[in-house]
């Protein structure tokens, strides 16, 4: 990435990913629903949870271990703030990459009580030396930590109290098989349908006293990439734009307004989903090409294309994958305006044998 790119301030979906955590905390709290009833979405993962949280209080026992899988911003950590309180055990919140060594891991489990819940965000990238002591706190709760070294070493058994795991991961391909095999319910989050995001936009304007009218709410929810953190996220902007640029009320014309100036077009693609897709249709014929190579010509993270843009543009249809590489797909190029070389991507793929 040159110098001017990376001085160049941040726009479209980029910007509602990377500027998260600069959010008052305050208004994240309060936009968090804390029971099921208030949760919108995900209906199928939603009954499997009542129907755990149902069974565990009738036997008066802690939660089973569950592990939630999908994009980011789809409510895996709401999920688990709610499975807390529908308990009344306390949450405690830590990442996979924080829990550095057996000690981190030791320290965070004696410190729960009976029915607790550890959540453990991106609990992908949490090292394979702590995994291992994951398996014996996850089956027979404890762990057996080895102190000293050489002559002087020697093991000694915590034990710990009964609590529930609850992982999120982004990337269900890198955890081992024997982590995820120790989870009683492993359940993905997928995109939101544009009808649950409406709801959860109007739940927000309601919230932090926006007013809004339904046209306003319907376009930010289209527009929002099925993400309700991207929904909320783009509520907070376009109250800001309606506020310095009109009455203060999000409608129609400030929704559009608002997201123009972001970049974030009708489809919910923004600048850097563009020029993904220009890339590969002007400098590969619109593939297959490699990710790397792909995060090299457009200057950004390989990690950031995987995570952030990629899912949904293959959820959409505009990409694919495919053994060779990505590839863009007719409605890729119709995105970016070239309709014409719809035909020349068939006969690639037909030549490929996909």
């Amino acid at each position: 990435m040159d110098e001017t790119a990376a001085n160049a301030p941040s726009t479209g979906i980029n910007f509602f990913q990377n500027t998260l955590e600069n959010k008052n905390t305050s208004n994240d709290q309060t936009l968090r629903p804390l029971r099921f009833d208030d949760f919108t979405g995900q209906v199928k993962t939603l009954e499997r949870l009542k129907i755990m949280v149902g069974a565990a209080k009738d036997r008066g026992d802690p939660l089973s271990h569950i592990l939630f899988n999908g994009p980011p911003g789809l409510g895996k950590t709401t999920l688990a703030l709610i499975l807390g309180n529908e308990m009344d055990r306390t949450v405690r919140i830590t990442s996979g990459p924080i829990i550095e060594k057996p000690g981190d891991l030791a320290g965070l489990l004696t410190s729960l009580e009976e029915g607790d819940l550890l959540f453990i965000d991106e609990i992908h990238r949490i090292s394979k030396t702590v995994e291992e002591y994951l398996y014996s706190a996850m089956e027979d709760f404890r762990i057996d930590i080895m102190i000293d070294q050489g002559p002087n070493a020697r093991s000694v058994r915590l034990n710990i109290p009964r609590f529930t795991l609850v992982g999120a991961t982004t990337r269900m391909g890198m955890l081992t098989a024997p982590l995820r095999s120790r989870f009683t319910l492993q359940t993905r989050l997928d995109y939101y349908e544009n009808q649950a995001l409406q709801t959860i936009v109007a739940r927000t304007c309601i919230l932090l006293e926006i007013p809004a009218d339904k046209n306003g709410t319907q376009e930010i929810a289209r527009r929002a990439r099925g993400t309700p953190r991207i929904a909320n996220n783009l509520v907070l902007f376009i109250r800001d734009y309606a506020q310095q640029r009109g009455d203060g009320k999000i409608n129609l014309n400030m929704a559009r307004e608002g997201m123009e100036l972001l970049e974030i077009d009708d489809n919910g693609l923004d600048e850097m989903d563009k020029r993904l897709m220009k890339t590969m249709a002007d400098n590969y014929q619109g593939g297959p090409v490699g990710l790397n190579t792909l995060a090299v010509a457009v200057g950004e993270e390989e990690d950031t294309l995987a995570e952030v843009h990629e899912p949904f543009l293959i959820q959409e249809g505009y990409i694919q994958r495919t053994p060779q590489g990505r590839m863009l797909t007719s409605k890729g190029f119709r995105a970016i305006g070239l309709e014409g070389h719809d035909q020349d991507s068939h006969e690639s793929q037909e030549h490929l044998g996909i």
